[in-house]
């Protein structure tokens, strides 16, 4: 596949205390990807306490730091990036090959934001009925694990990340972008971790997130999602 835009990628990691995956994702955006259209691989550190920091550095990517909180994270590497098109990645979520060059193509397509289908790294058939709901283009059907591809001023019009979300951050604002520009499901898969699944039991856990789902539809704040995952998920 040959490059489609002469526009540069910025992709943003937030991190805290990544040490198990930064490195393998590292190296793994550099085997999927056309160095040229990656200007800058940043991870923005919410005061990681492992060695996060050092991985990140040993493997090139620029380290910034922030508040914890993934919404302030990836808002304070959108500000650092130099890329016309920002693309926002968890520490966990493996990238499809060639992914740069889908993402461009899609952009050159009048696509202004989008992601990919997600598949889990495991072959529990109810997480893999979940993960095909990714193919889905519906805002229910979206989620910060998927990733996300923007272009900048379509993210600086909207004022990045709700910072008030210490969770559902991603739902949030993939919601308002729905409500104003075309979105775009890219055919290929990137691969997340199901390490909170396996940690917490997968039916608690899935459980769980449809609840805080339904309690947004509902109107819920973001502190009270957040209490309620603490509750339910994080601290159990």
């Amino acid at each position: 596949m040959r490059q489609n835009s002469n526009k540069t990628i910025s992709i943003i990691i937030p991190v805290l205390n990544e040490e198990r995956y930064l490195g393998k994702l590292l190296k793994h955006i550099a085997l999927t990807s056309t160095p040229s259209n990656i200007g800058e691989v940043i991870c923005v550190d919410g005061g990681s306490l492992d060695k996060t920091i050092r991985i990140a550095k040993q493997h090139g990517a620029v380290v910034i730091n922030s508040k914890k909180g993934r919404a302030r994270q990836m808002n304070a590497g959108a500000r650092h990036a130099q890329g016309e098109v920002l693309y926002f990645l968890h520490a966990d979520t493996f990238t499809p090959k060639d992914f740069d060059l889908h993402i461009l193509k899609a952009i050159t397509q009048g696509y202004e934001s989008g992601c990919f289908r997600m598949q889990f790294d495991t072959k529990n058939p109810i997480l893999r009925f979940f993960a095909c709901l990714s193919r889905v283009n519906h805002t229910l059907c979206r989620g910060g694990d998927q990733s996300l591809f923007i272009e900048r001023d379509l993210f600086e019009k909207n004022e990045g990340f709700n910072e008030s979300y210490l969770i559902y951050e991603d739902t949030e604002f993939i919601t308002r972008l729905y409500k104003q520009t075309k979105f775009k499901i890219l055919p290929q898969a990137v691969v997340t971790s199901a390490r909170k699944y396996r940690e917490r039991g997968w039916l608690r856990v899935q459980f769980h997130f449809g609840m805080i789902h339904l309690k947004n539809y509902f109107g819920a704040s973001p502190e009270e999602l957040f209490q309620y995952y603490d509750k339910h998920i994080l601290n159990p």
